[in-house]
């Protein structure tokens, strides 16, 4: 009898370390920002949507919720109008709205449907607007200068905040096997579009379905520190430390913000997780050392 290859061993190794996690996660909810480069990378994305789909299958249930910015920006410059930011924020008159309506719950959010269910899921996609789903409110952006007698409001557009989530329909879609795909459109009391921070909303989603876990897909290894070293666990006061002092700024702030507010209010952790790294989330969830940095409480 020939013994097992050294592969082999090293597969069977992975599963036997996979098992207490997946007994622990079982019949846990798990909220999935998707975005970066794991949404265009083609090798990514099909391994993300294997990723959904075995969690599925081992009775994990797999929430997401998906950005699409490059594909907004890339559809607006092929149709000859210019995207102008103002605090980092795409400023969206009703035109801009109509195509990111289009990409994200059309485009963007039927290609990661349909991934999911040619790797044998079945996934559902949704706007904020099906079930009421997200209800949102306008953002107004305050612009402070020494010139200023008063903080200057800026509106920029169509760009909203959550204000309410209505979790009746994912909860109804997870109970019955599915796997809701949501693109991060709310809908205001004046029957208005809102384009709505996919990061933002994941976070309130995990919040109100009570998620085991908050999972936002990133272009970075992590957090870092001060000597640019990957940070693996950290609780939210070292978190606040951190932003005090500088080290975490810029775009990772609103992760990080969300992060925060979901451990807050109930959520067991959170993880900023590398999406360029292949099955990024199945290595974050079913291994000892995970593949980004985790976030919580205390």
């Amino acid at each position: 009898m020939s013994l097992p290859s050294k592969n082999a061993q090293t597969i069977a190794h992975v599963l036997i370390e996979a098992l207490p996690y997946i007994r622990r996660f079982q019949g846990k909810t798990m909220v999935i920002k998707y975005g970066g480069n794991a949404m265009v990378d083609a090798a990514l994305k099909q391994g993300f949507a294997r990723d959904v789909v075995m969690m599925k299958l081992v009775g994990i249930n797999p929430v997401i919720v998906h950005g699409g910015g490059p594909q907004i920006g890339s559809l607006l410059q092929r149709l000859g109008k210019v995207s102008e930011f103002v605090q980092g924020m795409r400023v969206t008159d009703a035109e801009t709205m109509d195509v990111v309506e289009m990409v994200l719950g059309g485009l963007v959010n039927k290609e990661i449907v349909n991934f999911i269910n040619q790797h044998g899921g079945s996934a559902v996609g949704l706007t904020g607007k099906d079930g009421n789903l997200i209800r949102a409110r306008k953002m107004l952006l305050k612009r402070d200068a020494p010139e200023l007698q008063a903080p200057e409001i800026i509106d920029i557009g169509h760009v909203g905040e959550v204000e309410h989530i209505d979790p009746a329909i994912v909860t109804m879609l997870v109970n019955s096997n599915f796997i809701p795909v949501i693109a991060p459109i709310g809908v205001g009391e004046d029957g208005r579009s809102y384009n709505i921070n996919a990061d933002l909303v994941a976070g309130k989603m995990a919040e109100v379905l009570k998620a085991e876990k908050l999972l936002l897909l990133t272009n970075t290894a992590g957090l870092l520190d001060a000597q640019e070293q990957l940070i693996s666990e950290l609780d939210v006061d070292r978190v606040r430390s951190l932003i005090d002092t500088g080290v975490i700024s810029g775009g990772m702030l609103p992760k990080v913000g969300c992060a925060i507010a979901a451990v807050r209010s109930g959520v067991k952790t959170a993880h900023i997780i590398d999406g360029r790294v292949e099955h990024a989330v199945m290595l974050d969830l079913f291994t000892d050392t995970g593949v980004g940095t985790l976030i919580r409480a205390r």
